[in-house]
């Protein structure tokens, strides 16, 4: 099998790869990073990532505890560089807008367009992209969106996340990497890239790319105002959910599914910082007695959850009890929110647990 991904799908990739490692708010925020998420077109979700803070700061924060999974993640950026000239360090800033709709009875196809800002030509990294589609024998052609071109390009692979360091190969993936599966399998079959600006790339399907240069409304409303609200962190992100979540989940517990389809938005934010990593998330319902029974089965959750591992003994079922306990939720008006703070030493024992599988694999052969 070909090893030499396109320019640009290999930058997804190692992307999203070291984005499903990291898990406060550090520095100051840059407006510049807010505006890039409104020149979104209209979507039901979207995705704030500040690569430059992924990549110099959460990163070796995060993995401090794991040099080997560090080592490997640093040197598959490094091999993207030495492959296609092209240093994933200078991407400083991506914001995803996704669009949903209906696919059959229960499905839900995903649709992203992605801008991608950083200190880089745009048109020379297109031209960097068109030599390695030729190299590898990728179909691509030209269309014009007014006066702009856009690159269609027809892989001869199926593109899939990359796996995590340190994984063995037969790991079932996890929800994360199914749900970035599900919202890429699209630009997997044809995808288009245009400059957006000097320093921008626009990556989608071709009508997510005609949406976001042509005259339809911009992201805004509750999506916009939700993914805002933390503008310093690391990543943010935001989803309306006119279905209620439980179309993501099969329950068998018409109660909680009841509570699930009341939430109208989930938003959240990641970020890391003074050894410790910080993740937030909210849940809209359309009614405050919803969020009212929603915080009342979370807190019912977490009891059980302190009964069951309070006593514990085995060092992981301590962290797990650590984890629960510092959970604070909290509800105002129509949103409830759960606040969690994990400090670098659960992280690094997680993370440890987490690599175990590879070295008992490699060991028994």
């Amino acid at each position: 099998m070909k090893r030499k991904f396109f320019a640009l799908m290999i930058v997804w990739a190692a992307a999203f790869g070291v984005l499903s490692v990291s898990a406060q708010n550090v520095g100051t925020a840059n407006p510049a990073d807010r505006q890039l998420v409104g020149l979104l077109p209209a979507s039901d979700g979207a995705v704030n990532i500040n690569m430059r803070r992924l990549l110099s700061e959460a990163m070796p924060q995060i993995l401090s505890g794991n040099q080997p999974m560090l080592a490997d993640v640093l040197g598959a950026i490094d091999k993207v560089k030495t492959k296609t000239g092209f240093d994933l360090r200078q991407f400083e800033q991506i914001a995803v807008g996704v669009s949903s709709k209906r696919a059959g009875a229960s499905g839900i196809a995903l649709e992203p367009v992605v801008l991608a800002r950083g200190n880089f030509n745009a048109n020379a990294l297109l031209a960097l992209g068109k030599i390695a589609a030729s190299q590898e024998k990728i179909k691509f052609r030209e269309e014009k969106i007014g006066e702009r071109t856009i690159y269609i390009f027809t892989p001869t692979i199926r593109v899939k996340t990359a796996p995590l360091p340190n994984q063995p190969a037969a790991k079932m993936p996890s929800t994360f990497e199914k749900a970035l599966d599900k919202m890429f399998e699209g630009l997997s079959r044809e995808f288009a890239v245009a400059a957006f600006d000097g320093n921008t790339l626009a990556i989608g399907s071709t009508a997510r790319l005609r949406e976001t240069f042509g005259a339809t409304p911009r992201i805004g409303g509750e999506v916009l105002d939700l993914i805002s609200r933390k503008p310093n962190a690391l990543v943010n992100f935001s989803f309306n959910l006119p279905g209620g979540l439980s179309n993501f989940f099969k329950l068998d517990n018409d109660e909680l599914g009841k509570t699930l389809d009341s939430i109208r938005f989930m938003a959240g934010a990641i970020d890391v910082g003074d050894g410790n990593a910080a993740v937030s998330l909210t849940a809209k319902t359309a009614r405050p007695e919803q969020a009212q029974s929603f915080q009342e089965q979370l807190e019912g959750f977490q009891s059980i959850g302190k009964v069951f591992l309070g006593g514990a003994k085995g060092a992981d079922k301590q962290v797990y009890a650590r984890l629960i306990e510092n959970v604070k939720i909290a509800r105002a008006a129509d949103e409830v929110t759960l606040d969690l703070q994990v400090p670098q030493r659960d992280i690094n024992f997680l993370l440890d647990k987490f690599a175990k599988p590879k070295a008992r694999a490699t060991s028994a052969k």
